[in-house]
């Protein structure tokens, strides 16, 4: 608890919080579309982006983001204590008003031998679905097809577990693969329940229009993860939802008109100025939240 402390009494302290304009689109004109606040899917964060300060404080890294107001998290294969103890993490998580979102989860534990183990853990622990977060056979075009039937195997054992199943883009998935792209194979040779887990960051790096991808692929966008990340040429900006790049009125709207978009997945994978983890995640989930005010009034 003392952890939980600390960072409270940095967070009061911190004036970062006040640099988190409101969201305009790259013309720097405000979007005119506008949602109800009923409307905007419930706000998750993934759990990779505290994964040292997990490491180091379990239960208080927990409470700091519940304290934040997150509705749910994403698990990354850190469990701390509880990594035995699936329903006992679920009471805990409950206690403190997190759901859980998602799982990111490897083929490897997805394989005929583990399947069973795997799913046992994650509907115990409530999660609705499984997204594979990153495979070096859907970066190839030696390996895409086969990867891909695989992924449609797996895909037809999860729904017999009632359970989504899906897969995570990198930057690497956006580069051309027969006149499109590997993350765009995967689409189209995946069934229409197969979650495209589409990471708006990368994305943005691979000079690729998140909200084109969201449209798309109407319905599929079950879950997104809200990164600010853009290409190295891009000055004067910070990776930090409200400090950065996308459009993010624009996404939001997409996801809830388009996507079928059930949770958006805050990550944070660079600590600017000097942030630590915590206080990352907190600047964008601010910045996040502002976005939202700005599109629902």
């Amino acid at each position: 608890m003392t952890f939980f402390k600390r960072f409270l009494t940095t967070l009061v302290c911190m004036g970062l919080l006040t640099a988190c304009n409101a969201q305009k689109d790259a013309h720097g004109e405000d979007n005119q579309a506008r949602l109800e606040r009923s409307q905007i899917p419930a706000i998750s964060v993934q759990l990779w982006s505290v994964n040292h300060t997990l490491k180091k404080d379990f239960k208080g890294t927990l409470e700091a983001i519940s304290a934040m107001g997150f509705d749910a998290v994403e698990f990354a294969g850190d469990f701390g204590p509880y990594h035995n103890d699936p329903q006992g993490l679920k009471r805990y998580l409950d206690a403190l008003g997190l759901e859980v979102s998602g799982a990111h989860v490897k083929m490897r534990d997805l394989t005929d031998d583990k399947f069973e183990q795997t799913v046992a853990f994650y509907q115990q622990l409530g999660s609705p679905m499984m997204i594979v977060p990153s495979d070096k056979r859907a970066e190839q075009a030696e390996t895409i097809e086969s990867f891909v039937a695989e992924l449609n195997k797996v895909t037809i054992k999860m729904r017999a577990k009632g359970m989504r199943f899906g897969f995570h883009n990198h930057d690497r998935e956006l580069v051309p693969y027969k006149n499109s792209t590997y993350w765009d194979y995967i689409a189209a040779n995946t069934p229409e329940d197969f979650v495209l887990q589409l990471d708006v960051g990368w994305a943005e790096y691979a000079g690729k229009d998140p909200v084109a991808y969201i449209n798309r692929y109407p319905n599929r966008t079950i879950t997104t993860h809200f990164k600010a990340k853009y290409p190295a040429t891009v000055t004067n900006k910070k990776p930090l939802i409200g400090q950065d790049v996308t459009n993010w009125p624009a996404v939001i709207y997409a996801n809830v008109k388009s996507g079928g978009t059930q949770w958006l997945v805050l990550e944070q994978e660079e600590y600017p100025d000097g942030l630590t983890q915590l206080e990352a995640v907190q600047v964008s989930k601010q910045g996040l939240d502002d976005v939202i005010a700005q599109l629902t009034n």
